[in-house]
């Protein structure tokens, strides 16, 4: 007998499940036996987390999403291929978890056809000194001039709003900076 956490069928039976609320979405670094939009209740997306090597520098830091304590969060459910479980946990870890401002737990999604699967997800580290609370226009500020290794911030941003909205996902908050940070780069322009 399955217990409630496990899928009811579908291609991602048997997986280990992440949740994918920002880059991951768009960016996983593996091909995923299922994706399935899900939502995530206890944590909800948020511009808080200062990027000093990805999205940023030390002397020009951006921002990345991370997922903060309260609300909920729709984002995507990954199934990770069985075969390459080891593979893919080991990349995700060293990109998510190369310093402490991030921890990685264990949490039930709720997926869009019902199933409730336990997923890794990574959540914000409160009490490291990249962890900020940001107005809207410090965030639309510093997105709008960072870069880091993987490029310029304001293209994470993007790239994550428009992955949320192809797969259905409603954020207005990110909707609305990706406006802000255009508007200050047509300033700039």
């Amino acid at each position: 007998m399955k217990s409630s956490t496990e899928p009811q069928g579908g291609q991602g039976a048997g997986c280990t499940w992440v949740f994918a609320y920002g880059s991951l979405i768009w960016d996983p670094g593996f091909v995923p036996a299922e994706q399935v939009v899900a939502r995530l209740d206890g944590w909800h997306r948020r511009f808080c987390l200062r990027s000093l090597r990805y999205r940023g520098s030390f002397q020009v830091p951006g921002l990345v999403l991370a997922l903060d304590a309260g609300r909920a969060c729709e984002g995507v459910a990954l199934a990770i291929p069985p075969a390459e479980e080891e593979t893919v946990l080991a990349a995700i870890r060293a990109r998510e978890l190369f310093n402490p401002a991030y921890r990685e737990i264990r949490a039930p999604l709720t997926l869009q056809d019902g199933r409730v699967v336990e997923a890794l997800t990574y959540v914000v580290n409160r009490d490291h000194e990249q962890y900020g609370d940001f107005t809207p226009d410090q965030q639309a500020r510093m997105i709008a001039t960072a870069a880091g290794e993987r490029g310029p911030n304001v293209d994470y941003l993007v790239n994550t709003a428009e992955h949320l909205s192809a797969h259905g996902i409603a954020d207005p908050m990110l909707d609305q900076l990706a406006d802000a940070v255009r508007s200050l780069q047509r300033e700039r322009a």
